[in-house]
């Protein structure tokens, strides 16, 4: 420890350590709560607590919301442009926004049910619902911002804060004074912040109620083509286990693509199920290799389909495919790990604590990039690639625990120079 560090600094005619504190902490509270755009939930409890969770989740790895934010946004084109030819183009951003936060729903005995994007887009296809009927379920835009309890004097806050807190730093850094490390923490939510509202921007934000509509008459074969495009039941309201269960918090919402991957995978082994069995099981299976011979041994012993794959990350593929959107995303998924890189020459209280910061900010810049480079992750082993995808988010977490756990350890043993300030003035005269 530095003879010359400083502990806690009272407030003075420069800076001290809690308003330095409740600047930072501010600025994050909006580079986070505020800029949540939950879904629409079950029952308040959840509501609540599914908020908590995306905060939580945008604090620990903002990069996270950030992506989810894009491929939300990514969800609602595709649907604005499915149903474009369906809707005369009158549906907007706003409306594939509102289906796909879980927002409109159909009544069944029990309760209701999410009606999603690609079952909306079918329903208008199959022409048992009409465009022109839209004010009618609850989908006009004056409907839709009357739920929404979005607030423009509260984005111009933010806003406001976010642009004040950034010039600060700017001008602290032309100044040759240092930043704090959770300025620099600070600073590296900003970047995300401006990306994720701005996928954001037209979305509803904390829509309480959904609009719920009876579903029109529909033959056997369409009912029931209509619930297999179902992407999940775990977030209806019939009353069931997995709809009260608390896992559910986390996710912000299944994305269509994930649900039209999975059943690809399972027709796909449905048909490799039949080649290899199409000539009696035991000819079909001598065939295969080891691995697809146990697989589809057990799968003609059980007499069903294989368990569902645990998936821990999966990637728009439209996205991941684009030549613009994905590098983009990557380069602003490994600004939050550099941008922490400016307190590099920031004092620490120990030299252990300065490299811990160091060698944090770095692995969470790289490990994050390489963990983006896996277009889908699966709980599975595939060999030395697995501990690649699988480890990657491991290290960037742990890398995250050490810098929270630095920037509150900080505090205790400081540059006195962090609280130095510089005169404004100067500045305003120049502009006059």
């Amino acid at each position: 420890m530095a003879s010359d560090h400083v502990g806690w600094v009272t407030e003075s005619a420069g800076r001290g350590t809690l308003g330095l504190i409740i600047s930072c902490l501010f600025t994050i509270f909006l580079c986070t709560w505020v800029v949540i755009h939950p879904r629409v939930c079950q029952t308040p409890l959840l509501r609540l607590l599914h908020k908590i969770a995306l905060f939580l989740k945008a604090l620990v790895a903002p990069e996270f919301i950030a992506v989810e934010g894009l491929q939300e946004w990514a969800q609602a084109k595709r649907t604005v442009n499915d149903c474009a030819t369906l809707t005369g183009s009158e549906l907007k951003l706003i409306h594939a926004f509102y289906i796909g936060m879980l927002a409109f729903r159909y009544r069944t005995r029990q309760g209701d049910r999410v009606i999603w994007p690609n079952q909306f887009t079918w329903l208008l296809e199959q022409r048992l619902i009409d465009w022109k009927d839209h004010v009618q379920w609850g989908l006009s835009e004056e409907n839709i911002f009357d739920k929404s309890n979005a607030d423009g004097t509260g984005k111009l806050l933010a806003l406001g804060q976010v642009s004040w807190f950034a010039a600060q730093s700017i001008m602290r850094l032309v100044h040759s004074l240092p930043l704090s490390q959770l300025e620099s923490m600070t600073l590296s939510h900003i970047p995300l912040f401006a990306v994720t509202y701005f996928f954001w921007w037209v979305k509803p934000k904390d829509v309480l109620n959904p609009s719920t509509i009876d579903l029109p008459d529909m033959s056997e074969e369409q009912r029931t083509t209509f619930e297999a495009m179902a992407v999940s039941h775990a977030f209806d309201n019939e009353g069931t286990g997995n709809q009260r269960s608390f896992w559910s918090i986390w996710y912000l919402t299944p994305r269509v693509f994930e649900k039209e991957a999975e059943d690809r995978a399972i027709l796909e082994r449905q048909q490799r199920l039949t080649e290899l069995t199409e000539q009696g099981p035991v000819l079909g299976i001598a065939r295969a290799t080891n691995l697809e011979r146990k697989v589809a041994t057990d799968e003609l012993e059980a007499g069903s389909l294989p368990i569902k794959e645990t998936v821990v990350s999966h990637w728009d593929p439209e996205l991941y495919r684009s030549r613009f959107l994905w590098p983009a995303t990557c380069l602003f998924g490994a600004s939050f790990g550099a941008l922490h890189l400016i307190a590099w020459d920031t004092e620490f209280p120990t030299k252990i604590e300065e490299w811990l910061w160091r060698g944090s900010a770095i692995a969470t810049t790289f490990s994050l990039l390489i963990f983006m480079q896996f277009e889908k992750v699966i709980l599975r082993w595939d060999g030395l690639i697995s501990i690649v995808s699988l480890s990657s988010p491991i290290i960037y977490l742990l890398s995250r625990v050490f810098m929270i756990g630095g920037v509150i350890a900080a505090f205790r043993s400081s540059d006195p120079a962090i609280y130095d300030t510089y005169v404004v003035s100067n500045y305003w005269i120049h502009i006059v």
